[in-house]
This record gives structure tokens, sequence and C-alpha cells, in this order.
């Protein structure tokens, strides 16, 4: 491996929040070329499992938080910051999210109300992160009635994305990243079927910060990038979480193609592709255990806190946009389909 080769920066533009992203093989060693001046110290957030160290010449602190969607919670942020005081972690110090998504969700969102806000740097291990989680800004924590309840959007400093680090990533978790891989082919992004890695990864950044250059705090065009997660959130909450995240949204891209061709927004054809692109990265489209029907058209009600119908994100001859969809009967009609 050439350094110069192996690595691609490209930068989010929000104007003074703009932040540049590395992308490529061994660029952990790089982390502190981003930091600021003014950084004596490091707060490195991460889980135990991940084991993966970051060389700093400045004084560091490992923080771990526990696994598992119960503990990315308001607890666990205050517990950070509470640990943060004790050791003597200052405004102009930085914070390090270093794993997947959950990781550097809770370290931004903690890192963005300690002493309203310091500095992050977004260091994700898993694809799903680089793709997706650690870009964009959106931070947060779970409550017990939903997922990312309560949060902020908070710009890192920069995100490196090192696939090094992705060479122990169980299977599961590859799945889970190929779920957004698979979402960005019907976002406007090219076919990276044919792409290596770093392509890929670098490919699926490029479009998402583009949507969320245009709309960072998600007013707008932003909501296109939940591309199959309406269903994939009731699935998960429906199945407290036995469907890992990307496995939900494939299921999610599959159903919403089943709704846009039931109110004629797209052909078989259309839904042929979206088949293909699923059945390439190897993600199952259908649920292969029956679902509460009525279950989960009751929370995505709750997730959209909406009586008028419920807003999803639908291809069409226009690409991906919102859409209120008011029949009920067509929703459940496509979820027959992906049972």
């Amino acid at each position: 491996y050439s350094h110069s080769v192996d690595m691609k920066e490209i930068k989010v533009e929000l104007a003074d929040r703009s932040y540049p992203v590395l992308v490529g093989s061994g660029c952990l060693g790089r982390v502190e070329k981003y930091f600021p001046e003014s950084v004596r110290r490091v707060a490195i957030v991460t889980q135990e499992q991940i084991g993966i160290e970051i060389p700093f010449s400045k004084d560091f602190k490992v923080f771990e938080i526990g696994t598992g969607e119960t503990v990315k919670s308001i607890e666990t942020v205050i517990k950070l910051c509470r640990e943060w005081v004790d050791w003597g972690l200052t405004r102009s110090d930085i914070v390090i999210g270093l794993g997947g998504g959950m990781v550097t969700d809770v370290a931004a969102f903690a890192a963005s109300i300690y002493h309203r806000g310091l500095n992050v740097i977004n260091v994700p291990t898993t694809l799903l992160g680089m793709v997706d989680a650690a870009i964009g800004g959106k931070t947060g924590v779970n409550l017990p009635e939903g997922k990312n309840l309560i949060g902020t959007f908070w710009q890192p400093k920069a995100v490196i994305c090192d696939i090094d680090t992705l060479r122990t990533l169980p299977e599961r978790e590859w799945k889970c990243g190929y779920g957004e891989v698979a979402k960005y082919h019907f976002l406007g992004a090219d076919d990276m079927r044919e792409s290596g890695l770093i392509d890929t990864v670098v490919e699926c950044i490029k479009v998402k910060t583009s949507i969320v250059a245009e709309d960072e705090r998600e007013m707008g065009n932003r909501v296109i990038l939940n591309y199959g997660h309406t269903l994939a959130h009731a699935l998960e909450l429906e199945n407290k979480f036995t469907l890992a995240h990307g496995e939900a949204v494939a299921v999610g891209i599959r159903y919403a193609a089943q709704v846009a061709f039931y109110l004629g927004r797209i052909g078989e054809d259309r839904v042929a592709y979206h088949e293909e692109i699923l059945n390439h990265y190897g993600l199952q489209m259908k649920l292969g255990k029956i679902a509460d029907i009525d279950k989960i058209i009751s929370l995505f009600f709750k997730d959209k806190k909406s009586m008028d119908g419920i807003t999803f994100v639908l291809d069409g001859d226009l690409g991906v946009e919102p859409v209120l969809v008011q029949d009920v009967n067509i929703l459940i009609k496509a979820m027959e389909v992906v049972q």
C-alpha cells in the first residue's frame, strides 16, 4: 500500500462548519493532524470489544461505554460527562468517537452538550458508521418511547474512515453497512457494484454530504436519507432489535418499492431493480417470519406522530421523495409482500 493512492479526502460544505472526511487504508495515524491547536487532552469514547488503538502524542484517556441499544441513553451521556469533569477535560480539548454508529452518536451528543459544545472527531469502525452514521452531524440517544428522541445537530471537526478497521467486522455488521450502501443506489449514487471498498465508501459519503449540505437540519430534502427506514424503525421496535439495522433497512427498501408500485409511482421493472441491488449485497428482502402487521402500522403512526396519513420516502419518476400515504390498505398489502 502506498498512502497517497490509498486515501481520499472529501469536504463536507457547511460554511463555517465545513469539515473533511478522510477515507483510506492506514489513516488512523493521521487523526491528530485534524486537531485544533488548543487541544491538550483527548477523550476517546469506545467500547471494550472494539479493541482499536489510535496513536496520540497528547494526553489521552479511554472511556468505555457498554453495548446494545439500551446503553444508548441519556444516563450513559451523563456518566461520560461526569467522568470528563473528573478528568479535567476542558472546552478547548477534543472528544474522539471510536466505534460503530452507536458510539459516534453517543460520543458526539455528549460532546455537543458538555460545556455547551466541545470539538469531536468521528472515527467509525463499521461500514454502517462510515457510509452513514458518522457523517452529517446528527447525534442522539434513545428514550424508552423510541429511538433517537433526544439529540442535537453537531458537526464533527473531521471524520476519519480507516477501512483497515473493518477487517475484524463480523458478517452481520457488513450486512448492516450494505443495507445503507444499497440505499444510496436509489438516492443518486453511481452504481457501486463493481467498485472497491474505498471507492464505495467515498461514493456513499459524497451523496450523503451533498444532501446534508443542502439541508443540514432535516427541514426538507434530507428526509430522503431515511429511504427504507420507516418500516425499519418499526421492525426494530417490534422485534426488540433482533433484526440488525441494515437487515431491517433492506426489508424496508423492498417494502417502500412495493408501496410505490401500488401507488402507481414506479413500474415492475423498477421494483425488480430494487431486488437486484439488494440481492447483489446479499441482503434478505423478506422478514422470513410473520410480523404483527397491525402493530407495525400503528408504530408507523407513532413514529411520525401524524394522523392524516404517514409520510413515506418513496421512489418515483423524479427520484426518491417524501410522499404522504393515506391509504392504509396499500400499506397492509405491501407488508404481505415482504412477509
